[in-house]
């Protein structure tokens, strides 16, 4: 069952980043994983949800595990440019589910499972300072700017792209928000 599910994952990232387009048809995918489509309708129901559960796996593995441990180091620039270098390595995958009707999904699924690290994070350098809701609400409105920021680098930067300057960019999004909920730290 593991197996099945890494090579269906493999298979519908590797051929939608070939062919730049999420319209892989199901029977594509099967073949290129080695399964029957049956198996890919039993195990995820439909294409879309395999292609979300295929960017949730990529962001899974690349972006959040490796932070787990420890959240607090989740907002420097080793961690901008990790995710800058992940959504860069990916262009082809993400640029094409970014143009589908499941854009929003997408931005869904991976900020669900980025803003509970994200709120680790934010607690671990305001915590007690900042009141709880808007921990929370920072970390969603954060990590959703993220993924839409994302979305249009991917879309539209310079190819190739540069990893190094969107890490920059992020960094500078991110100073600016620290030292906003530091002055209302301070006010408070």
């Amino acid at each position: 069952m593991r197996r099945t599910r890494a090579a269906l994952l493999g298979a519908a990232t590797a051929l939608v980043s070939a062919r730049g387009t999420a319209n892989v048809p199901v029977s594509d995918i099967a073949d290129a994983a080695g399964v029957s489509r049956q198996l890919v309708y039993l195990h995820y129901g439909d294409r879309d949800t395999l292609l979300l559960e295929a960017a949730l796996d990529l962001a899974r593995r690349d972006l959040a595990e490796p932070w787990e441990d420890a959240p607090g180091e989740a907002v420097g620039r080793d961690h901008a440019l990790a995710v800058a270098r992940h959504f860069a390595a990916h262009q082809g995958f993400y640029r094409a589910m970014f143009a589908t009707a499941s854009a929003f999904a997408l931005n869904q699924v991976v900020s669900g499972l980025l803003a509970p690290l994200r709120r680790e994070s934010l607690l671990a350098r305001f915590g007690g300072t900042v009141p709880d809701r808007t921990v929370d609400d920072l970390a969603v409105f954060v990590t959703g700017g993220g993924a839409a920021l994302m979305a249009a680098w991917l879309d539209s930067g310079e190819d190739p792209l540069d990893p190094e300057a969107m890490a920059d960019r992020l960094q500078s999004i991110g100073r600016l928000l620290t030292t906003a909920l530091e002055t209302h730290a301070a006010r408070n």
